[in-house]
Formats: structure tokens, sequence, C-alpha cells
């Protein structure tokens, strides 16, 4: 199986150089890059959530590790420091040893007596360097270890100070996640309301049905108006016969003549001898 991988992916690669040349690399690399980023941007973004939740949650033993790593460390520290202050008690005990055998010394005295015991200048010289020797050695042993005390103590101090920022990270990596998990919720929630589609055609049917019957009541009162119109009531009024020239004089601000409502008269008695002569004429012929 392996060895037919093996040989499709050689035949493919000659494939490509046969065909691109020389530029068959910067076409096969370019193609792997945008398969890349098209599988990833095809991942669901609820996935790649709970894949940082779960690389936050493997930062927790290396967090520990750490934790443990600063605990023995102060441990040892500690030990250092206990180590350090009993060595500088012992100095301090030998510093008034020593001074006090130099200032005998110094009294010019052949013998000297300590505890009841009686020494000779000799001897209390011989003491005394061996005791100043061991007090220069144990002075220096001091001095190397305050020097590996201060930096182990600075060491445990940016340890401690790397772990609360791990700790900080982490928390603030935590908030990021939910703070973005709650984005992705709103979004979903937006999309799935624009997304929703209401059956409004019941709704839309009872409109049309209010329309209708409102159309249809306009439709009833008018009708009840024309037919009070054409009911046939009695007139109480003469009807006034208006002259239409005088009409368009007062319309247009034009001068009315005086003798208009003569002539109308005029022409109506004219026309009524006229329909009277007709009248006989067709009674004569009957």
């Amino acid at each position: 199986m392996l060895k037919k991988i093996a040989c499709t992916g050689i035949g493919a690669a000659m494939l490509a150089g046969l065909v691109f040349g020389t530029d068959a690399y910067s076409y096969i690399a370019t193609t792997a890059s945008r398969v890349g980023e098209n599988v990833k941007n095809n991942v669901p973004v609820e996935f790649e959530l709970d894949r940082a939740r779960k690389m936050i949650q493997d930062l927790t033993p290396e967090i520990r590790r750490n934790m443990h790593l600063i605990a023995k460390e102060e441990v040892e520290v500690e030990k250092l420091q206990t180590r350090v202050a009993d060595l500088q008690g012992k100095l301090t005990s030998s510093k008034a040893d020593i001074v006090r055998l130099k200032n005998d010394l110094d009294t010019g005295s052949t013998y000297f007596t300590y505890a009841g015991h009686e020494y000779s200048r000799n001897a209390v010289q011989t003491d005394l360097a061996g005791r100043f020797e061991r007090f220069k050695t144990q002075d220096a042993t001091r001095v190397k270890l305050e020097s590996i005390l201060r930096a182990r103590e600075q060491g445990l101090e940016a340890a401690r100070a790397k772990l609360d920022g791990m700790l900080t990270a982490r928390r603030q990596l935590e908030v990021d996640v939910e703070n973005l998990e709650a984005r992705q919720k709103m979004v979903e929630v937006a999309q799935t309301s624009s997304k929703f589609a209401f059956d409004d055609s019941h709704l839309s049917k009872t409109k049309r049905l209010i329309d209708d019957i409102r159309t249809r009541i306009d439709v009833a009162e008018r009708m009840v108006d024309v037919d009070g119109e054409l009911s046939g009531e009695i007139p109480l009024d003469e009807s006034v016969v208006t002259d239409i020239s005088n009409e368009v004089a007062s319309y247009f601000g034009l001068e009315v003549e005086e003798d208009s409502d003569e002539a109308i008269v005029e022409i109506d008695t004219n026309a009524a001898e006229k329909l009277t002569g007709r009248i006989d004429l067709s009674h004569h012929l009957n």
C-alpha cells in the first residue's frame, strides 16, 4: 500500500514537472496552501472553540509542573537561607573568640588561662592562627553561599512571576473563549431569525377580506345617496334660468349686456310660437 502511494506521488510529481517545468514546485506549493486554507475555513466555529478549550485545558499539566518546580525551589532556597544564617552565627562567634585571643596576646603575657587551663604564649598564637584561617575560609564560603542564595531567590521570583503570568493568561484565554462563544451564539440567533419565514397567508387573506367588506360598505353607502336623489321628490323651488353669456362674462371679468335677459325671453317666446304653430299645423293635417 505504501509502495503504491509512493509510486503515485512520484508519478504526480514527474507529471507536474513535465507540465509546468521549473515552476512546478511553485504551483504545487500554492495549490497545497489553497487546499489547506479551504479546509481550515470549512471547519465549523463550534469545533474550533472546542479545540481552543481543549488547548486551554492542556495548559494545566504544564502549570502544575511549574508549580511543582517552584515549590521544590522554595524548599531549597529555605534550606540555603538556613545554612547561610547558621554560618553567619558561627562566624560571629568565631570572630569574637579571635578578637579575644588577639587582645590577650597584645597584653604581652607569657601564660594565659582559659577554662581553668593554662596555655603558653606560643600555644595561644598557634590556636589564634588556626582559628583565623578557618574563619577566613568560612567567611569566603558565606560570601559564595549568599551569592548563590541571591541568584536562586531572583530565579524563584522570576519563576513565580512567570507562573502568575501563565495563570493570568489562562484565565484571559478562558474569558476570551467564553466571549467568542457568546458572540457565536448571537450570530447563530441572527442567522436563524433572518432565515425564519412566517406563514402569513392566513393573515393576508384576512386583510383582503376586511378590505372587501370595507369596499362593499362604501359602495352601499354611495348607492343609498344615489337612490335618495332618484326618489322623485316634489321640487319646492322654481328652476332658475341662467344666461351662459353672463356666466362667461362674470368668470372672465367681462362687461355684461343689460338686454341679455330680454334676449333670452324673446328667444324663448319665439320658440314657443314656433312650437305652437307646429302643433296647430299637425292638428289640421290630421
